[in-house]
């Protein structure tokens, strides 16, 4: 009898992998330009890259989540991304100048609201725990910007839902409500941007949160996130737009009403707070029926829920 192979509907084809002549050529500019250099802008603990016990973490284990073929180019992951508390400009962020006074360790964490067992306490012990008890794991996952850009990455890190395990919401809790850091001192951003409702909010409904396909990150490309991709750790929500995965986060706050999120306070027209990836409904100013994949600038059509329909549509009848 023949193998039947069933790929679930997100599978990216052998044809979506970045042709190896453009990836060199883009390397050979990406260097003149200076992205290079954008490896070296890991978080602090790059060089220390396992818990306090020595456990190893990155890169994680491999985990189902994949998608075939190769990952966007890392230096193009680095170097392009949007970090507002930084800098407005993609490239920019990555730059010494801009992100070098940022300090990720130590790095308070709080986990609160309506729960059973609140947590707070060091970043790295979060994670270093989470590696104890084998949670660590590398999914790749595609990544969709607003903005109609998109990348295909290898994230390290655990399911969200093991927050959830760990703090035990009570019934009444309904959301998930993230904040990241604010300081001014350290990001020059706040300063520029002085009119935004600082700090950096997102949220999640409960279920979602819940979702097999939520991630909290840690790390990317087989090492701990670098300080301008969220350093020391952030969510990838990968069936919505990229600015539901906030980065950096202080706190983690399990609450009965929906929070408002900093772009939906903004421009809630734009930037509503569900955001799930749909080709079918345009953002106000652009389309969204397709994608500029980073590093070749192919254009194609983008999947509604980013292609995780399989996993998430049920979770909007």
């Amino acid at each position: 009898m023949a193998n039947i192979i069933c790929r679930p509907d997100w599978h990216l084809p052998e044809s979506a992998v970045t042709p190896e002549a453009v990836y060199n050529d883009r390397r050979t500019f990406l260097r003149a330009m200076g992205f290079a250099g954008a490896s070296a802008l890991l978080s602090d603990a790059l060089q220390a890259a396992t818990a306090k016990d020595n456990l190893p973490l990155y890169p994680g284990k491999k985990s189902n989540y994949q998608v075939a073929g190769k990952a966007t180019p890392e230096e193009w992951a680095l170097g392009y991304n949007n970090f507002y508390e930084f800098h407005t400009q993609k490239h920019l962020v990555r730059h010494p100048q801009i992100i070098g006074k940022f300090v990720t360790e130590p790095w308070r964490l709080k986990i609160d609201g309506l729960v059973d067992k609140p947590w707070a306490g060091d970043a790295q012990d979060l994670i270093a725990d989470m590696g104890k008890k084998g949670f660590i794991e590398e999914r790749v996952y595609r990544f969709r910007c607003v903005e109609a850009w998109s990348m295909v990455c290898p994230w390290t890190g655990f399911a969200l839902s093991k927050i959830l395990d760990l703090v035990v919401p009570k019934k009444t809790a309904k959301f998930v409500r993230f904040e990241t850091f604010f300081d001014p001192k350290m990001a020059p951003g706040f300063q520029a941007l002085r009119n935004y409702p600082w700090p950096y909010t997102e949220g999640l409904r409960i279920d979602e949160a819940a979702n097999e396909l939520a991630f909290v990150a840690t790390g990317m490309y087989g090492k701990p996130l670098p300080k301008q991709n969220g350093a020391p750790l952030r969510t990838v929500v990968p069936w919505k737009y990229g600015y539901k995965s906030i980065k950096s986060i202080v706190r983690i706050e399990f609450t009965d009403k929906q929070p408002k999120t900093l772009w939906e306070s903004l421009s809630p027209e734009e930037y509503p707070f569900e955001s799930n990836v749909n080709p079918a409904v345009p953002h106000p100013r652009w389309s969204q029926a397709t994608e500029r994949r980073l590093s070749t600038d192919e254009r194609v059509a983008t999947l509604k829920y980013n292609g995780y329909a399989a996993q998430v549509a049920a979770l909007y009848k």
